[in-house]
């Protein structure tokens, strides 16, 4: 009987510490999930090409999936003010879903990537629809564990056309 008031209590004590979130650990590592799996995929990239030329920005294709916890922490970090004053000015956004890599394929085969090996995949469009990441799109599966800085000059680097 003794032996299960430790239990109870010891159970009671750490309850509190496993149902809340660390908020220092939440605000370091940001997640969100904005991928789609119903979304009309095609559509929504040609639409952020069309408005990328009008505006002349690049297109930041994220394809990824809300089950991932790298795309959920690219997408978080893309929702912070920096990031977010950052991106409206250089880029059109589309989060596409792939599902457990085996939906929306075609898409980024469409610009050059024959097969999503890890979450998220991130291309970097020009407004015409040029690949400019070949090598690097596929290298953002440790995305949640990158830091802050280096996540934000990566895609601060990639200036619009002139």
């Amino acid at each position: 009987m003794l032996k299960h008031f430790f239990v109870v209590v010891g159970l009671s004590l750490a309850a509190p510490a496993l149902a809340a979130p660390d908020t220092e650990a939440s605000a370091e590592h940001p997640e969100a999930t904005p991928y789609e799996k119903d979304a009309k995929a095609s559509k929504d990239v040609d639409a952020a090409l069309a408005r990328a030329v009008a505006a002349d920005k690049r297109v930041l294709l994220v394809m990824g999936a809300n089950w991932c916890h790298d795309s959920r922490g690219l997408a978080g970090w893309f929702e912070k003010p920096r990031f977010a004053a950052m991106l409206k000015t250089k880029y059109e956004v589309v989060y596409v879903d792939v599902g457990y890599r085996d939906r929306n394929i075609d898409i980024a085969q469409r610009f050059g990537i024959k097969k999503i090996k890890g979450t998220p995949t991130v291309l970097v469009l020009s407004p015409r629809g040029a690949l400019l990441n070949p090598k690097s799109a596929p290298t953002w599966r440790n995305a949640a564990s990158r830091d802050e800085e280096e996540i934000f000059s990566y895609f601060d680097q990639f200036t619009p056309e002139l």
